[in-house]
């Protein structure tokens, strides 16, 4: 069997290297894998990290985020708020050029407030049934939500106030697509995507390759000093990362990101650390918005009756050892999720003031103990797919050790999250990466009136609610903070997850790049970094 794989391994890389276009491995193009393959290039279709890597480079939006995840201008200008809190003026730049293709008859088309009305009445166009439609769905006013009052200004008006909306629209759904190139390429447009971001479509391949080269018109290479060498960008689809590992060892790919059970060890040392003999890379790591759970929903069918008591989910909670489940299965990546709801990278964020659950066997079996022995002797289940199963054994024996009936069934992605959705499953693994970086994105998953997503877990607090609503009208980023902090307080004590970790990024990339940005949204961005030739 592991010769098998081996034979495989070298065959797929062969193979690779083969279909590698001549002077990708120069130090002009900057060569990255993603383990699953794009499915769309139409930013209203960018829902999966896959996707939204290769929009960021081709497409720009309205605002768009620095590396510390503050909101920048970016197509606009500046913007103003009313009183109200519902009606949004943004003003527009005047000199972004749309990239050259057979599509725009116009050398020279520029960006204007049009543009943008266009491309966000055609995210929630529902004959397009786009993923990126919920951003504006139920959200903005029904009668003209979107309006160009002449070339550079834009008015955008919603139903109710919306304090994180100005962070909402850097996401990648919410980019500016010219009108002709829609009409002229019509549902391919997908695969023939035109923007006006820092690199331009080339050639995509299925399940081989993207290739795109760099525009030299993207007006942020214009306003800023900072220097890249990179004329392109190389995206192969390699679908085991332990196989991404091999080539980047072999500086055939220069960037990948992600851990795996099937080489953590071989490339990472117990401290989370690059193994001292691959120094040719470098493993980067830091905060990323992404918290890791696992669900539980009381009222799904088959639901274990203690799920509904408040004090046996806390027990759940207790009885985990997240520290020793961060070492042995991640080698120390990631940080407990000992705070809430909210994860580390974002201001309201703080571990000295929202104190979560750190590991009590005793107090969990205190707990446990309380409820009678026929109501423990039926077991509790786990869902969780494939990809999880060593985080789920491990919290199974967990839970087994103070005294309860464990057991896992594994079900395919699609399924789960199907299960999901519908409320058919009591405790499910699941996790949830900020759509954009606010603190409401995380206290959404419970707000009541919220469907599923993101409230899987059915979670109704009058209390939660009152504080959820009350933050979406604030301004004040301090009243704003506590609000949050508030409500991730009631989430620690009712419970309705067992909280497991935030996650962190893991980045392995050849040493021969410098510069590349690293920020809590894992969002690949290229523009500042140098690609030297370095052998070391």
């Amino acid at each position: 069997m592991i010769l098998r794989f081996l034979l495989f391994a070298l065959v797929l890389v062969f193979n690779i290297a083969c279909n590698v276009d001549n002077g990708d491995s120069s130090s002009s193009v900057f060569i990255y894998n993603q383990h699953n393959n794009i499915t769309s290039l139409d930013p209203a279709f960018a829902k999966s990290q896959n996707n939204i890597w290769a929009v960021n480079h081709i497409f720009s939006t309205l605002f768009s985020l620095d590396s510390n995840l503050n909101v920048v201008p970016s197509i606009a200008n500046s913007y103003s708020i009313d009183s109200s809190g519902t009606v949004y003026t943004i003003n527009i730049r005047d000199d972004i050029k749309f990239h050259k293709n057979e599509c725009i008859p116009d050398l020279e088309r520029r960006v204007t407030a049009k543009d943008v009305a266009y491309s966000f009445n055609r995210l929630i166009d529902t004959t397009l049934n786009a993923p990126g439609s919920w951003i504006f769905n139920g959200r903005v006013d029904e009668n003209l939500p979107f309006r160009a009052i002449n070339d550079s200004v834009l008015i955008i008006k919603l139903k109710q106030p919306f304090s994180p909306f100005i962070s909402l629209l850097t996401m990648q759904y919410c980019s500016v697509v010219p009108h002709e190139c829609i009409d002229f390429y019509g549902a391919d447009f997908y695969k023939n995507p035109v923007g006006t971001g820092p690199f331009r479509f080339k050639r995509w391949v299925d399940n081989s390759g993207l290739f795109l080269i760099k525009n030299n018109d993207y007006f942020k290479y214009l306003d800023s000093s900072s220097y890249s060498n990179i004329d392109a960008i190389r995206t192969t689809f390699i679908g085991e990362r332990s196989i991404a590992f091999l080539e980047l060892v072999n500086r055939r790919i220069d960037f990948f990101s992600g851990l795996e059970s099937g080489y953590i060890n071989t490339a990472l040392d117990a401290e989370g650390k690059i193994r001292a003999n691959y120094k040719g890379i470098n493993f980067i790591k830091a905060p990323y918005l992404n918290f890791e759970y696992l669900g539980i929903n009381p009222k799904a069918p088959d639901a274990h009756p203690l799920l509904a008591f408040k004090s046996f989910r806390q027990a759940l909670n207790l009885a985990i050892d997240k520290n020793l489940m961060l070492q042995s299965l991640r080698n120390g990546v990631g940080h407990q999720a000992d705070s809430g709801v909210i994860p580390k990278g974002l201001p309201s964020y703080d571990p000295n003031k929202i104190v979560g659950y750190t590991y009590d066997k005793e107090k969990s079996k205190s707990l446990i103990n309380s409820y009678s022995s026929e109501l423990l002797s039926k077991p509790l289940k786990i869902h969780t797919s494939k990809d999880y199963l060593d985080l789920t054994t491990f919290i199974a024996k967990q839970w087994e050790k103070i005294g309860l009936i464990v057991e896992i069934e594994v079900m395919e992605s699609a399924s789960l999250r199907n299960a999901m959705r519908n409320g058919k499953i009591p405790l499910f693994r699941a996790s949830w990466i900020a759509d954009y970086p606010d603190g409401e994105n995380f206290l959404s998953l419970f707000y009541s009136q919220n469907p599923a997503p993101p409230n899987y877990t059915r979670f109704s607090n009058d209390r939660f609610d009152h504080f959820y609503k009350k933050s979406l009208k604030e301004t004040d980023p301090k009243k704003k903070i506590v609000l949050y902090q508030s409500m991730d307080s009631l989430i620690i004590e009712e419970s309705p997850v067992v909280f497991l970790f935030y996650d962190e990024t893991a980045l392995f990339v050849n040493n021969r790049v410098e510069g590349l940005s690293k920020n809590a949204l894992n969002l690949l961005d290229v523009t500042n970094i140098v690609k030297t030739n370095s052998s070391n």
